[in-house]
């Protein structure tokens, strides 16, 4: 499992101006990641806004990805949803050839039980040919995977490795460290609070800001690791107002154009979501001036 320890980010999917998958600025932004320095890289999670692609686009876009990477830094696809019958047979029909594992946010929107949750991931991982890691995120889910939930899961099903866990609820998170089997993987999925969630014992992040800032991202959660907080602080505290930036007019359209600044990719993105206002990209744009030389 060390291969989720660190870095990974969660991908953003590049769009020409007319809404198509932009492979070329895909490749471009894989290899700029790969270089950062990445442990590993997340392909079609909510940042890759996998919601608004098509069956046919996600199977293009998972296997162009696998082929970029070709091994060189670990690889997970998002894979989730609210009916757990089409979240299996994806999964069931998914291509693992250069995958390493499955991150599966909780569903959204029916507001399960946490009897329904369980057996949500229970279906999941007895199905799942690739190990899968919980994503907890009640801000878009609608719904907390509560800690005893988690730890069940955790000791229940050995191919169940981690959550990433974005609820922001350190009570919450202590509860999951202290009862938690030793291999089973916190991982922080909200990069304002990677530094005190390692602390507490996470191995890591699985970032946003990380697409624009692979170098600094990677390693500022290095420190952290090696127990040099006084390092990391540094860093943390310089990534404080870009990292707000990239969420004031949601995700991903931040960073989206923090990556048009770079050219890396264009801001587009497919409806619901649009680009974040000018005022805002000005914003982004100075920030990444300072923190990108």
């Amino acid at each position: 499992m060390n291969k989720f320890y660190g870095t990974g980010v969660a991908a953003v999917t590049p769009f020409h101006a007319d809404g198509q998958v932009d492979y070329d600025a895909l490749g471009k932004l894989i290899n700029y990641l790969v270089d950062g320095g990445i442990e590993y890289l997340v392909s079609l999670g909510t940042t890759g806004e996998s919601a608004t692609l098509s069956s046919d686009e996600r199977k293009k876009v998972w296997d162009f990805t696998a082929k970029a990477i070709n091994g060189r830094i670990g690889l997970v696809a998002g894979i989730g949803g609210n009916n757990t019958l089409e979240v299996v047979e994806q999964i069931k029909q998914f291509d693992t050839a250069g995958y390493d594992a499955i991150l599966s946010a909780s569903p959204q929107y029916n507001k399960p039980t946490q009897e329904g949750i369980y057996q949500h991931y229970k279906a999941i991982a007895e199905n799942s040919p690739l190990p899968v890691i919980l994503y907890n995120v009640p801000s878009r889910t609608g719904s907390n995977i509560n800690a005893d939930t988690v730890v069940r899961l955790a000791h229940d099903f050995k191919n169940i490795i981690g959550i990433k866990e974005a609820s922001g609820n350190f009570d919450q998170i202590n509860q999951i460290m202290r009862d938690k089997p030793d291999s089973f993987l916190m991982i922080s999925g909200d990069d304002p609070v990677t530094l005190p969630m390692i602390a507490l014992g996470a191995v890591g992040v699985i970032s946003v800001i990380g697409n624009a800032l692979p170098r600094k991202t990677s390693d500022m959660v290095r420190l952290c690791l090696a127990g040099d907080f006084k390092a990391a602080q540094k860093t943390h505290s310089q990534l404080i107002d870009f990292t707000r930036l990239m969420f004031v007019e949601g995700s991903p359209g931040g960073v989206k154009a923090a990556l048009k600044h770079l050219a890396l990719c264009g801001n587009t993105l497919r409806l619901p979501l649009v680009p974040v206002g000018d005022n805002t990209a000005a914003k982004i744009i100075g920030e990444t001036k300072k923190l990108v030389q």
